[in-house]
């Protein structure tokens, strides 16, 4: 028989029935089973063993599913899935097929609201609450929401809105000074002050009562008393706190690493009438020493052994993030006017490298898309050369400053879109699958894509070079290892590079598609298919030319691009042809299908979504094998069926 309390862990339920003692058992052993698991799959570390006691804590005191627990960005969740029902799938986490490393509705009943993006939980957790009050029953709503979240627009604007509306409403302040990096801006310095000042002050109070009520009949009762006035007393030292300005009723500081604590305090907040925030401090990566001490690293982490923190792979190529860090550094180096701007993504990004050389020149707003997007067309309006690092799946947020504050105003704001396709373990709110669509069909603004690390280089000079804003997508993870020894150099707008003859057929690929493109040709010639490929390099504008005049020759045109299908890459072929009335021309898009992709091995994801070098044979068979052809009855060549 197991002497695992864990493994006694099947609902929520459980967890009530143990004592101060198994709760902090419990809290050991799930540390440990999110280490050893993380360390074999990846996956966020240090989020997740920063919310350990807080979430057995939460799931102590509420009643899930019936009160709705609702987690922000949701990369904080493991011990919530742990708990919840899924522990015996937790080893595959992020795995294809397994368990979502966020918050999902299809997953549990105990997830009522995906998550997957920050500053989302609060405007989430009013819309439950809302629904709560229209339908006339209680059942608790509780949102838990990082600093680093809270610094987002959406955050505040839902904090406006909770607090004008009144309703009953629990918001959880996770508190541990990060996002991915340091938080940064006047959110977070509010936030170390009640840190520094609020905490000390009161509990030093606490301990100066504390030793004189132990002189006098019934002193621990009194002290016990006085504990429950906690947020009085606090009022009284620190008046006029910014959450109460919202019409929070605001709890804490308290340690959010303290069960017993946060039991008391959550009790005590679901008691009360209206909006509730309680403050509980964390540290992002506790029990875990490695992550202790460098919690950026392990924010997410690949697997890694659990002896030294290390990962289990050896340093190989750099990767695009790093060849883009690198070479705006050098750039930058040259014209004092280019700066840099990053919404909380200094390394993910690779940013950190140019805030070391540059810091003055290097800004990190925080998780607030929108407003690094507006911030930069200024900058760009008062003459700078302003490079926004974001997440492709994160620029979605900056749609509308994108169009109306950049591409209206033809400012010379280059966007670097890292991360764009498919991401693989992150899933369906990570994978890069709709920048394409979303950015093509904008005015004023150039869309380019490098099919590898050295083109990224030359791209990132001619965005730069050029007088208007510039889109720059690239994926996540190693290059490909080509030379980077030779200078950048710029290349005229709008022109594709013809990498392989032929005449049976036209295969169109778009950045990371132009290596399995140029796998599959090789392959076809083999059979007697003589595929001429061609690196588009360009999304907008395209080369017309080039392409119409290839299209035509061949007849057969199969465009590849790691995007979706709906508005991408092999639309704008498409309108291409037709536009020209090129009517003969058969033409097959491959591309990122009408669904969300799921998580799971990268590579395993792109032959599900039919976007590897087989699926490029596999479409050419059929195209030629429908439309026949001359060529190949003449040399013999076999088409597949």
């Amino acid at each position: 028989m197991s002497d695992s309390i864990l493994d006694t862990i099947d609902s929520p339920e459980d967890v009530k029935t143990l004592s101060a003692r198994q709760l902090t058992e419990l809290a050991e052993e799930v540390r440990e089973r999110i280490i050893t698991t993380t360390a074999h799959t990846g996956g966020h570390l240090a989020p997740s063993l920063g919310t350990v006691e807080l979430t057995i804590a939460l799931h102590y005191v509420l009643d899930c599913p019936r009160d709705k627990l609702i987690w922000d960005v949701g990369h904080q969740c493991y011990t919530h899935k742990l708990l919840t029902g899924r522990r015996q799938r937790f080893d595959t986490i992020r795995q294809h097929g397994g368990l979502s490393g966020f918050t999902n509705r299809t997953e549990s009943q105990y997830d009522p609201f995906g998550a997957g993006h920050g500053s989302t939980s609060i405007s989430a957790a009013l819309g439950f609450a809302t629904a709560r009050d229209l339908r006339g029953s209680d059942e608790h709503i509780v949102a838990v929401i990082g600093d680093g979240a809270l610094t987002g627009g959406m955050a505040l604007e839902a904090l406006n809105q909770t607090g004008e509306m009144g309703r009953d409403l629990l918001v959880v302040l996770n508190d541990n000074e990060m996002s991915i990096s340091r938080n940064v801006g006047a959110m977070s310095a509010y936030l170390s002050r009640l840190r520094a000042n609020v905490e000390p002050t009161v509990q030093r109070a606490r301990r100066d009562l504390a030793r004189m009520l132990t002189r006098v009949p019934m002193g621990d009762a009194m002290l016990a008393a006085m504990d429950r006035m906690r947020d009085v007393v606090k009022g009284l030292v620190v008046p006029g706190m910014l959450f109460e300005q919202f019409g929070f009723t605001y709890l804490g500081p308290i340690d959010g690493h303290d069960i017993p604590a946060l039991i008391d305090i959550l009790q005590d907040a679901t008691r009360l009438k209206g909006p509730v925030l309680v403050h509980a401090l964390t540290q992002k990566g506790k029990g875990y020493q490695p992550a202790e001490t460098d919690p950026r690293r392990y924010h997410g982490t690949s697997p890694f052994s659990v002896e030294n923190g290390e990962p289990n792979h050896k340093a190989g190529r750099l990767t695009y993030s790093q060849v883009f860090a690198q070479t705006l550094c050098e750039l930058a180096t040259d014209d004092p006017r280019i700066v840099a701007i990053s919404a909380a993504m200094l390394d993910g990004t690779g940013l950190n490298a140019f805030k070391r050389q540059f810091p003055d020149r290097c800004f990190d707003v925080g998780m607030t898309e929108e407003h690094a997007v507006t911030f930069a067309a200024a900058l760009a309006a008062a003459g700078l050369r302003p490079v926004v690092a974001i997440y492709s799946t994160f620029l979605q947020r900056s749609y509308d400053q994108i169009a109306h504050d950049v591409a209206l105003q033809q400012l010379p704001v280059v966007f670097a879109l890292d991360r764009a396709g498919l991401v693989g373990d992150d899933g369906p709110t990570h994978h890069g699958a709709f920048d394409i669509s979303y950015l093509r069909h904008i005015p004023n603004l150039v869309m380019m894509a490098p099919a590898d690390e050295a083109e990224l280089r030359d791209m990132l000079l001619t965005a730069l070079e050029r007088e208007g804003p510039v889109a720059l997508r690239y994926p996540r993870g190693a290059g490909e290892g080509v030379d980077l020894s030779g200078p950048p150099v710029a290349i005229p707008i709008g022109t594709a590079q013809v990498l392989q003859e032929g005449e049976d057929l036209l295969i169109l690929a778009i950045g990371s598609r132009v290596r399995p493109a140029l796998a599959a040709a090789s392959h076809l010639c083999e059979e007697g298919i003589d595929a001429c490929v061609v690196n588009a390099r360009f999304v907008k504008p395209l080369d017309a030319e080039l392409i119409t005049s290839l299209a035509a020759s061949s007849g057969r045109v199969i465009t590849v691009e790691e995007n979706a299908l709906a508005g991408g890459f092999g639309s704008a072929v498409a309108e291409l042809l037709a536009d020209m009335e090129l009517t003969d021309v058969s033409l097959k898009r491959l591309g990122i299908p009408d669904h969300f992709v799921s998580h799971g091995n990268k590579t395993l994801l792109e032959a599900e979504c039919e976007l590897d070098s087989e699926a490029i044979i596999k479409a050419a068979h059929k195209l030629c094998q429908a439309t026949g052809t001359g060529r190949l009855k003449q040399t013999g060549g076999k088409v597949a069926t």
